[in-house]
């Protein structure tokens, strides 16, 4: 019995925060694979081949260990933003840019058909990785803790951090695959809610998230079951709405750009 416990404990550890964790991109990838129109549908393969948004989803976090400069410096800002009050205000905005500078520069790049397909791709990609990190409450942080990566908490007893719970702890905590959970999810988004949720405005995501953010600082720092409890709807209901609203802010470029599609050269 307690070889299981510490078994289902060691399966709760969390690796070092960067988004949400891989399982959740890849949730809200799957999810917008499944709610995108025909046209959109036909612009990401020619982007992107056999590659699904799940795949996609990740990549900016995988490319973290590139040791190039690009990916040590220039690219870490864009994957959160910092509110200081209830609403992004571009003044918040850091000179190197972040997830909001950085997703209005990619959809000018998708929307341009003098782009070539690697910076296409390289668009695509983020666009759809910031979608999902602008939908995790911490990654609108206040600016005081870095996202809540400096608020230290254990996990089933695990050391860790508050933004780690979120990125990954509480998902994983599901036991499911990123696989199993987006089918899960989905089966559960009515109509209604697909409608209400297609808002491609990002003010509206991180006005969202900010709201949620003020709620899941705990107040002791020994997170179990009960946090779990308290949380995993809320984890739910983000990373359904991200996966909507990425395949809404993906029809709307492509919806809404008929040059797209026109045939792109390699640089």
């Amino acid at each position: 019995m307690r070889f299981m416990i510490a078994l289902a404990l060691s399966l709760l550890m969390i690796s070092p925060a960067q988004a949400w964790g891989p399982v959740g991109h890849r949730i809200t990838g799957a999810i917008a694979d499944q709610n995108l129109s025909g046209l959109a549908r036909a612009n990401i393969r020619l982007l992107l081949g056999e590659e699904d948004l799940a795949e996609a989803a990740t990549w900016p976090d995988d490319m973290r260990s590139d040791p190039s400069a690009f990916w040590q410096k220039t690219a870490s800002p864009w994957h959160y933003v910092t509110v200081k009050g209830d609403d992004y205000q571009t003044s918040d905005a850091p000179p190197e840019g972040d997830a909001m500078t950085a997703l209005s520069r990619f959809t000018a790049t998708l929307r341009d058909p003098k782009m070539s397909i690697d910076d296409k791709r390289l668009a695509l990609r983020f666009i759809v990785h910031i979608i999902g990190d602008l939908h995790q409450p911490l990654h609108a942080g206040g600016g005081s803790d870095r996202g809540g990566n400096d608020v230290k908490v254990s996990w089933f007893g695990k050391s860790t951090n508050l933004h780690a719970v979120w990125d990954s702890a509480l998902i994983d905590a599901r036991s499911l695959s990123y696989s199993e959970y987006a089918a899960w999810l989905s089966r559960s988004i009515t109509p209604e809610q697909v409608v209400v949720w297609n808002d491609v405005n990002p003010a509206t995501w991180i006005h969202e998230s900010v709201a949620l953010r003020k709620t899941v600082y705990p107040e002791n720092p020994g997170l179990s079951y009960d946090y779990a409890y308290q949380h995993r709807g809320e984890v739910d209901d983000r990373l359904k709405q991200a996966g909507v609203r990425i395949a809404a802010y993906l029809n709307w470029i492509f919806g809404s750009s008929p040059d797209v599609a026109k045939p792109l050269k390699h640089k």
